[in-house]
């Protein structure tokens, strides 16, 4: 193998068993406006997961929040049965009280995690869930540990294959890691925005795959915003590349567990995500990005 495959691997492993390339793909954005409803377009939902699997995707993200339950079902119209590579991630325990952003919340009681597992399972059409995440550590009806026992119950019995965690501290991440094994982690982390490093950091202890979210996100307000466009600019005008492309490339390059997961409803936009796997950069570059934001204490 040689030593650039070593640093910058193109497949990623799941809680050491799961084996998928390393660029994913995120099913939200295929909902109603505010992941509120079913997709406008269900015939062109339908072709562009079909798309994403014909162009080597193994990796796909939902939860049963978006629509809310709309995604998951539309996942299994397009694709069952599943690829025996395709691995899909889903979420459980973030509620939705109607389409306005306010109405989200969390609920973490044995009863209710138990329903969305298996509810989700039946949607997706599945007999056991790949990849199953706690969507928020931030339900107040019981603590986090008896949530994440809920899970490794699941686990036991065989309905959750891996467990994984969204949006936690990384005290809670290792609180958690003392329960059962945790495959993977996501949070906010992209060029602008590191909240997630130090969960980066953690996992990248335990193998746990890490994906960021809002992956492409780069700051566009703000005092520094000039000097990273420009930045950014030129590098893109060197690879002959966009800057979400950029931004791809460098996660990929940040770090060996990173597993992003990119949404799009566009065919076009899809394939310039897909593209950005095979862009190699240097290790000067990969410095000169991640110094534009101000490291996290």
């Amino acid at each position: 193998m040689r030593q650039d495959q070593e640093l910058h691997p193109t497949t990623v492993t799941v809680g050491r068993d799961l084996v998928v390339n390393r660029l994913g793909y995120g099913a939200m954005r295929l909902t109603g406006p505010g992941m509120w409803g079913e997709t406008p377009d269900l015939a062109g939902g339908i072709a562009l997961l079909r798309k994403v699997v014909d162009s080597g995707v193994q990796f796909i993200d939902t939860a049963d929040a978006y629509g809310p339950h709309t995604n998951e079902s539309l996942i299994r119209d397009a694709l069952h049965p599943y690829p025996n590579d395709l691995v899909i991630a889903t979420k459980g325990g973030f509620i939705r009280g109607g389409p306005d952003y306010a109405d989200f919340g969390a609920v973490g009681n044995r009863e209710y995690l138990r329903q969305c597992a298996y509810l989700s399972a039946r949607r997706l059409g599945v007999d056991r869930l790949d990849l199953y995440y706690l969507h928020s550590p931030n339900a107040t009806d019981v603590p986090f540990i008896d949530q994440v026992a809920t899970l490794a119950e699941l686990r036991e019995e065989g309905l959750i294959r891996h467990i994984g965690l969204s949006n936690v501290s990384v005290e809670q991440f290792h609180a958690a890691s003392q329960i059962v094994e945790i495959a993977a982690v996501t949070a906010l982390y992209n060029i602008g925005e590191r909240t997630g490093a130090e969960l980066l950091a953690a996992a990248e202890q335990t193998g746990a795959v890490f994906s960021p979210w809002h992956p492409t996100t780069v700051p566009n307000t703000g005092p520094n915003a000039a000097g990273i466009g420009a930045a950014l600019d030129s590098l893109c005008a060197k690879y002959h590349a966009t800057v979400p492309q950029l931004a791809l490339a460098w996660l990929l390059h940040n770090s060996p567990i990173m597993l992003p997961i990119p949404g799009t409803s566009s065919p076009s936009h899809l394939d310039e995500n897909l593209a950005a796997a095979s862009i190699e950069l240097t290790a000067e570059d990969v410095k000169a990005i991640t110094d534009l934001m101000p490291r996290l204490p």
